[in-house]
């Protein structure tokens, strides 16, 4: 993964859709569009390989429309604010969705191990049996 060429893609493929938004910002609410909606064609994605890309397209089905990665962002009062924490937001999910994890290695427990536990097992069943003996 090449985060440098990742990111220069991202800012410069990334499509904006602006409408009104709830939440904070009182009347100014019912006046600017500060909601940004950001989506990314998986085209033009670059400085992924193709296993990287085919991950990707498996872990954020869900934000797939029409080939595009998409979110969108109306947490901040501003229009500018918002758009830069869509484009962090869709770095971060890429950079998420596209690692590859490595394969669990199985393992066994040690004979010490299993010694130590069968012991503290051992010595639990001998206190429940003074227990048992005293009321009885």
């Amino acid at each position: 993964m090449n985060l440098d060429s990742l990111r220069e893609s991202i800012q410069k493929f990334t499509e904006f859709k602006f409408s009104r938004s709830g939440g904070a910002g009182g009347q100014n609410v019912n006046k600017v569009n500060t909601k940004v909606q950001a989506s990314l064609p998986l085209e033009k994605i670059e400085g992924l390989t193709s296993a990287e890309l085919d991950q990707l397209k498996k872990r954020a089905e869900n934000r797939i429309v029409d080939g595009c990665i998409t979110l969108s962002s109306s947490e901040e009062r501003t229009q500018e604010r918002n758009r830069a924490l869509a484009l962090e937001r869709l770095e971060l999910i890429i950079i998420w969705a596209a690692k590859i994890q490595k394969k669990r290695k199985k393992t066994k427990p040690t004979k010490a191990s299993k010694e130590r536990r069968l012991n503290s097992k051992k010595l639990r069943g001998k206190i429940k049996i003074l227990r048992r003996e005293k009321f009885l």
